[in-house]
């Protein structure tokens, strides 16, 4: 779902691109053609986001017509400027194509609703929303009033578009965590001081989202303190709480999985404890992440069918060919060295360095632009010292690579935490240090696993 700050986004960018053109309007998928004849070389006069929606109006101010849009779980409204990217043809998603009187600026609008009318649409729409937080005319003492009256749980308040409008499920779990909130608390049991603190981490989470463009609900500051900098969400779809790692707890509210830390969100009363189990971590594709940091959150489990026998299958592992997810990872589980997981950038980067270009071997978690940018990024960095907070998710292979870079003699048998130790003082001290103790040192022929299709 295409949540509220993103929304705000695509306001604050088209104000700057498209408010103040005549555009030649159409639709090329015949699906808003009346309200594309409205609009037609009427200038665009402005254009509002009111949470998940958003509102353009072309026209005089005084009677302006109006195109409310709900962008649905994968709308979009892109623009392309002539001097810098010629515009695609039309999709059969397309609702609506903008192309400015002078043809240097098309818009081309896909989304799940796109209606038009004139202020009485705008105006039953936004009677309908609650309060946003990322507009300055947000009446929190409404709100207040609102929440302290309901019987309804603060979790499903908060997805209540007539009361919070712009949070979704992720923002919900976030927010209330970051509250220290049930979910299942009755709104009428909230005192103001918990009602403010919600409010407070809504804003500047959706204030976040709003200026990188991404849902990033954990502060810098506490992910280097839980050892985790990478972390970019406390505890939506995690199997444990990064705080005080108690198991995750989901069930429902209102037909949508909702996330809890028992410890750091504990219920008000024996009555409000939900029906609940653990979180099993799921491949999210509204919160993506790599291959590499799903496998590091829940291991295997995490990867898909084809991800497993890509790796199984590079490692020389035989696969049956009617094997299912649980019989591949009870293969993955069986062969120990499998266990060290390298990442797909690094896999792009190692195919780089042995001279074999992308038609050799493709990856298939990586788009060609993401394996090009991580066989250039990836290359030139493992040449540097590593950032030390990295070292730890480096597998034995790699420490050992790093090592025989730096002109390091290494045994052939090691613990990994001997090889951590000792790449952590040659970058620390910037010079040579003796061999590990142990066995003939000899030079070591790194094994690279890649782990590709």
């Amino acid at each position: 779902m295409v949540e509220g700050h993103s929304v705000h986004r695509v306001a604050k960018m088209h104000r700057d691109r498209l408010v103040g053109k005549r555009f030649y309007a159409t639709s090329p998928n015949g699906r808003f053609t009346a309200g594309a004849t409205a609009i037609d070389q009427k200038v665009f006069s402005r254009i509002e986001a009111v949470g998940k929606n958003l509102f353009a109006f072309f026209g005089d101010d005084d009677d302006p017509v109006v195109v409310h849009v709900h962008f649905g779980m994968a709308g979009v409204w892109a623009v392309y400027d002539s001097e810098e990217e010629a515009a695609p043809e039309p999709r059969s998603t397309n609702r609506l194509r903008l192309v400015s009187l002078d043809s240097k600026v098309t818009a081309d609008l896909s989304a799940m609703t796109v209606q038009h009318g004139g202020m009485e649409l705008y105006e039953s729409k936004r009677a309908k929303l609650g309060q946003d937080p990322l507009r300055s005319d947000a009446n929190v003492e409404l709100l207040w009033e609102q929440v302290s009256a309901s019987k309804k749980s603060i979790g499903a308040l908060i997805m209540d578009q007539s009361y919070f409008t712009g949070p979704g499920n992720i923002y919900r779990a976030e927010i209330l965590f970051k509250a220290g909130v049930h979910p299942d608390t009755p709104g009428h049991t909230l005192s103001r001081q918990e009602f403010d603190l919600i409010w407070h981490h809504t804003v500047s989470l959706l204030q976040r989202g709003f200026a990188t463009g991404s849902i990033l609900t954990v502060d810098p500051e506490e992910a280097q303190t839980l050892a985790m900098p990478r972390l970019r969400r406390y505890i939506y779809n995690q199997k444990n709480c990064p705080r005080c790692r108690t198991s995750i707890r989901v069930w429902d509210i209102a037909a949508r999985t909702c996330y809890a830390c028992p410890t750091c969100q504990p219920v008000k009363s024996s009555a409000e404890m939900p029906r609940s189990q653990e979180c099993v971590p799921f491949i999210s594709h509204c919160a993506r992440e790599s291959v590499a940091d799903r496998f590091a959150k829940a291991g295997a489990s995490h990867l898909t069918v084809r991800e497993l026998k890509a790796c199984l299958a590079t490692n020389g592992v035989s696969i049956p060919g009617s094997a299912n997810k649980k019989q591949l990872i009870q293969l993955w589980e069986s062969c120990p060295e499998l266990q060290e997981f390298r990442s797909s950038e690094d896999a792009a980067a190692e195919k780089a360095e042995a001279g074999e270009t992308l038609a050799v071997e493709h990856i298939a978690e990586l788009a060609p632009e993401q394996a090009r940018k991580a066989r250039d990024g990836v290359g030139r960095k493992r040449k540097s010292n590593p950032p030390a907070h990295t070292l730890a998710n480096m597998s034995v292979a790699m420490l050992r690579e790093q090592l025989v870079s730096r002109g390091v003699n290494i045994p052939a048998k090691v613990k990994k935490s001997d090889l951590l130790e000792l790449l952590q003082n040659v970058i620390d001290e910037s010079e040579p240090v003796p061999s590990i103790t142990g066995s003939t040192p000899r030079k070591s022929k790194v094994k690279r696993r890649v782990v590709t299709p």
